[in-house]
């Protein structure tokens, strides 16, 4: 009776510790999706453990309408202001180019104090052009003066894991190539032993002349494997139609399903089936939106599970 006892305990220690590892998931807050055009939708996601409404911002496009958006869907009961003040605690912010930053930028006199993490190179941008008093006004603590405050750079070194001030997560940047040599960033978002992989715009290898994308490939796949890594946010901008020369550093269907492939000589095909892939940055040129959603879908012989957000609509994983 007293070996029964124990198995007993020792089965309901392990359905506890099971049922908590369960629990150190993510929830994602889709601000804006888009890539372009509609200035009302472009890229921005406040990523949160489950438990916690301490986000940080990925990516900053489009910010207050997409907290109406997520408020109007039943996510927040507070106003647009408050969410922005209270509940993102930073910006994580893979390149400068507008449609990744204008909300951060527009929002800036509203907003409280918080960091912007990038890279050097995206730091210096916001200095130099946006946060001048001849383009706008300089809401950072460094640059051009006066210097409003509000923001604190916060500098990415490549692969090195940092802290997200006032947040249980962490973060580890790498670099991509965005129409070589213009620089993008991934974002590899840590909460406990949980990950999410975000990356910024990005070209394939084999256009770019670069092995950054298999590098980090092969950095994440043993993350993969463990089911440690819980989803991946990447690009797909352009449908098949877009010739290579006209990408300007982005990814279509058969691009991005040759980068796939590539993590799967490293992760091992069956580990991919129904792991979950949120597309993101399709432009919204005509049907083009529609056409890459077919072409995707149509080609999935991974088994990949395709996840094609929409804004304000909450997301876990």
């Amino acid at each position: 009776m007293k070996h029964i006892f124990s198995y007993f305990l020792l089965f309901l220690l392990l359905i506890s510790c099971e049922s908590s590892a369960q629990e150190n998931t993510f929830k994602v807050i889709p601000l804006g999706v888009k890539g372009g055009l509609d200035e009302s939708n472009l890229s921005a996601y406040m990523l949160a453990p489950i438990n916690s409404e301490n986000y940080i911002c990925l990516d900053a496009g489009t910010v207050y309408t997409g907290i109406s958006k997520a408020i109007s869907n039943g996510i927040f009961k507070e106003n647009p202001e408050y969410i922005l003040k209270n509940n993102i605690k930073g910006y994580l912010i893979t390149h400068a180019h507008l449609d990744h930053v204008a909300g951060l930028i527009m929002n800036a006199p509203a907003d409280v104090k918080k960091n912007i993490y990038a890279s050097p190179y995206v730091i210096d941008v916001f200095k130099n052009k946006y946060f001048t008093w001849e383009n706008w006004a300089n809401f950072a603590d460094e640059g051009e003066k006066p210097q409003l405050g509000t923001y604190h750079y916060q500098a990415l070194e490549n692969q090195k894991e940092i802290p997200i001030d006032n947040t249980e997560l962490f973060v580890t940047s790498f670099t991509l190539s965005h129409s070589n040599p213009y620089e993008s960033h991934a974002f590899l978002v840590r909460f406990k032993n949980n990950y999410v992989l975000y990356l910024g715009d990005t070209g394939a290898d084999a256009i770019e002349k670069s092995d950054k994308l298999n590098l980090l490939w092969k950095t994440i796949a043993p993350l993969v494997k463990t089911k440690q890594l819980k989803a991946i946010f990447i690009e797909v901008s352009f449908p098949n139609s877009q010739a290579n020369t006209k990408l300007f550093g982005h990814l279509k269907p058969n691009l991005f399903y040759n980068e796939m492939s590539v993590l799967a000589t490293y992760t091992g095909v069956q580990t991919l089936t129904n792991f979950p892939i949120i597309i993101t940055h399709r432009k919204p040129h005509g049907n083009d939106e529609a056409i890459i959603k077919d072409e995707l879908l149509k080609a999935n012989a991974l088994k990949l599970k395709l996840i094609f957000p929409k804004q304000g609509e909450l997301l876990k994983s």
